[in-house]
């Protein structure tokens, strides 16, 4: 984890991104094999598209926009975005925490540092390393800030050189540049990589590993890089000599390194599908493949393995159970010793929250789900045993933790040191410093309240599926709520790619819903991670109408105990959320009256030929499979639209510049909708990339559009604020 990239979260839908899918046997169209008459929308940046787009985008604006609550809406949302109380995530670096601040002046963000002592401050010292809205004028490029990677430390070297990645509106093609952090620009003559979706690792101060797009047959068809060459600087990048390579059918090829002194690792991976991997260590000029199981995820830290298990695995003349975290000695499992120590072992309530293994110099930090409130689980071996100790969380929500450093080095006083986070869904994050052994941490920063709690409260419920599963979900309660059967009520939902659900604070929600009395719902559906990898591969494949029956299972209990009813329940989802409530609406269109669909997957018959498509296949099935169009058909929203029924009217928002989950998905079903005479609305920000904004200016507005367009289609008891 290069940074506390666990910037809180405004709504829960700009957390999310991977991809989508559903199914419903009872309503397949005609259209399913027929010609798709809307190919051109696929045409990203095609002048008969975005004359469409610009359309739709005047239409849905000049009708929202003109709300009495749309502006003060956008305007709240946009001091929130802006405050400067919020939480200036950081990453170490040299000796010093660096933060990308944005605000009104540097709405693209402006690179700065401090000490650690002084962050903790109430008021620390920031000084100025990079404006990136200065870069982008003085380049005529709209460019968004991708993240840095950094020399690693040693003990002869600093981290004052570091790989910049810039990306034109927020996209996942990005350029690379060498920053020097000492003289505060970027070095003449150092490691550049134009535009392009690349993956990089330092392996000393002049030598990276580079995967990129080298020409024709470089890429992967997901459009990942499936080569590494070995990059010396002052040497052509042409030159460089490929290192490892996977199959053009392979999702990625993948690199890191462990660093630390007297464990120094060069780990390779062949992504074979978005779950399947492959991994080989590199000794010498040789690569050696990793006996481990393709559905396991090997970490290492110093001497230690770790495997996080996502299928039974036999070992050693031992099995041990999905979901399950084991280790063992790394160099003993390459010559073949299979005994391993549990670390963790999963119950029907429990589970390894999703990335949640980390590393201090000498012990292992686990984030564990238990009924979706999280707990840490310190562990290290005294005496030849394992031993453990629980960090409780100060409330039921959201408890995280990662390391200062990605490397324990033997001389760094604080490799003892992680930072934790905490945040449920009325009460802001948290920001501490913990130490390993101890109770006490030390509060470094609290994100102020946005919006007034007091009477507000949360509930679990839990709502019964189609095949008799319980599906649990938290509900958000306003001040003075009542079971009257006519709140305005929001679900959300994802259920896909072990993606949890978790609480966390939203001012957003907060201000614009429920200090106006709307109820705000979160749904732990399958296809998710809140109850291990068992909860995920449950409605993988052709059991991906599981979530689907999951959501609508929630949406049908929060009318049944009188808390709303469908014409007051509206729905969101972004991403594979977004195919969610694309497959429910088709679905169940009686059930809802609202849908915001964002930067969805919604043609599942051409979803793996579209940009990263081909990569999510593992989730969802191959539709030029006929026995896996059987399944996928059945759900997929652009092929199940109908004439004959009357859908809710939703809202459609997506962005150019995303090349993750294509435009195409949402333009094309808003064109079927309006095709067949349903009303429908639609917004495309230019910018944006995945997360449908650039910028706080962008997000605010685009939030804002879909808040307002709530409110008008499920009513307010409340006044406009």
């Amino acid at each position: 984890m290069n940074s506390l990239a666990r910037a809180a979260s405004f709504l829960l839908a700009a957390l999310l991104a991977a991809a989508c899918s559903s199914p419903n046997p009872t309503m397949i169209s005609s259209n399913n094999d027929s010609a798709d008459p809307y190919l051109w929308l696929e045409d990203v940046e095609g002048d008969r598209a975005l004359t469409w787009v610009r359309e739709r985008n005047r239409a849905s604006e000049g009708e929202i926009t003109h709300r009495p609550d749309f502006e003060s809406t956008r305007e709240q949302l946009l001091q929130i975005l802006q405050s400067r109380e919020r939480i200036p995530y950081v990453q170490r670096a040299g000796g010093q925490v660096y933060n990308l601040w944005t605000d009104e002046k540097n709405p693209r963000g402006l690179l700065r540092r401090t000490t650690l002592a002084d962050y903790a401050t109430r008021d620390p010292h920031w000084e100025p390393v990079l404006d990136v809205d200065a870069l982008g004028a003085a380049e005529h490029v709209s460019w968004v800030w991708g993240g840095m990677q950094c020399v690693p430390a040693s003990t002869e070297a600093q981290e004052n050189r570091c790989l910049v990645s810039l990306s034109r509106g927020g996209s996942d093609a990005k350029v690379y540049r060498e920053f020097d952090l000492d003289r505060k620009a970027f070095v003449d003559g150092g490691f550049t990589l134009p535009e392009a979706k690349s993956d990089v690792a330092w392996i000393d101060r002049d030598t990276i590993y580079v995967g990129t797009d080298f020409g024709a047959g470089s890429m992967t068809t997901s459009g990942y890089p499936r080569t590494f060459r070995r990059w010396q600087r002052g040497t052509p990048l042409a030159q460089a000599p490929t290192v490892f390579e996977v199959k053009a059918g392979d999702v990625a090829a993948g690199v890191s390194i462990e660093h630390s002194p007297g464990f120094e690792t060069h780990l390779f991976e062949r992504a074979i599908d978005f779950f399947r991997s492959e991994n080989f260590v590199l000794r010498g000029d040789k690569l050696v493949r990793i006996d481990k199981p393709e559905l396991a995820v090997l970490h290492l830290n110093r001497e230690l393995m770790v495997l996080e298990l996502r299928a039974p695995y036999t070992a050693g003349g031992k099995t041990y159970p999905n979901g399950a975290v084991i280790a063992t000695n790394f160099e003993a499992f390459l010559a073949g010793d299979r005994n391993f120590d549990v670390l963790f072992e999963p119950t029907s309530t429990r589970s390894l929250a999703r990335g949640g293994i980390g590393f201090t110099r000498s012990r292992v930090l686990l984030s564990i789900q238990d009924n979706v409130v999280g707990v840490v689980e310190e562990l290290w071996r005294e005496g030849g045993a394992w031993k453990r100790r629980t960090v409780m969380p100060p409330g039921k929500g959201t408890l995280w933790v990662a390391p200062l450093h990605h490397e324990a080095l033997a001389n760094d006083a604080l490799a003892e040191n992680y930072w934790m986070g905490y945040a449920d869904f009325l009460t802001p994050d948290s920001l501490f410093l913990a130490h390993t052994g101890s109770d006490a941490r030390e509060l470094l920063k609290q994100r102020p309240k946005f919006f007034d709690a007091d009477g507000m409260r949360v509930e679990q419920a839990f709502a019964t599926s189609r095949d008799g599963t319980r599906v649990p979900y938290f509900i958000v309660w306003p001040r003075k709520p009542s079971a009257n059967g006519a709140n305005p009520t929001l679900l959300y939902g994802y259920g896909g790619f072990q993606v949890s659900m978790t609480p966390s604070y939203s001012a957003g929600i907060g201000r614009a819903w429920l200090d106006r009395g709307g109820v705000f719902v979160m749904a732990n559906i399958r296809g998710g991670g809140e109850f291990g990898p068992e909860w995920h591969s449950a409605a993988m494949k052709e059991h991906k109408q599981r979530s689907y029956d999951d959501f609508i299972a929630v949406a049908e209990d929060l009318v049944a105990r009188k808390i709303t009813t469908p014409a007051h329940l509206g729905i969101e989802g972004g991403s594979n959320g977004g195919l969610l409530v694309g497959a429910v609406m088709t679905q169940r269109p009686d059930l809802f009256g609202a849908v915001v669909c964002q930067v969805p997957l919604l043609d599942m018959k051409r979803y793996s030929k579209l940009l990263a498509g081909a990569s999510w296949m593992a989730e969802y099935g191959d539709p030029d499979k006929a026995d896996e169009w059987a399944y996928i058909r059945l759900y997929s929203p652009y092929q199940n639209v109908r004439k004959d029924v009357k859908y809710p009217r939703a809202l459609f928002t997506t962005s150019t510049r995303d090349d993750r989950v294509h435009p195409g998905h949402a333009r094309k079903m808003v064109a079927r909708l309006t095709e067949q005479g349903h009303d429908v609305l639609y917004f495309e920000n230019i910018e944006g990339g995945h997360g449908g904004a650039a910028d706080a200016k962008q997000r605010a507005y685009v939030t804002a559009l879909e808040i307002s367009y709530l409110w008008m289609q499920l009513g307010s008891s409340a006044k406009a604020q």
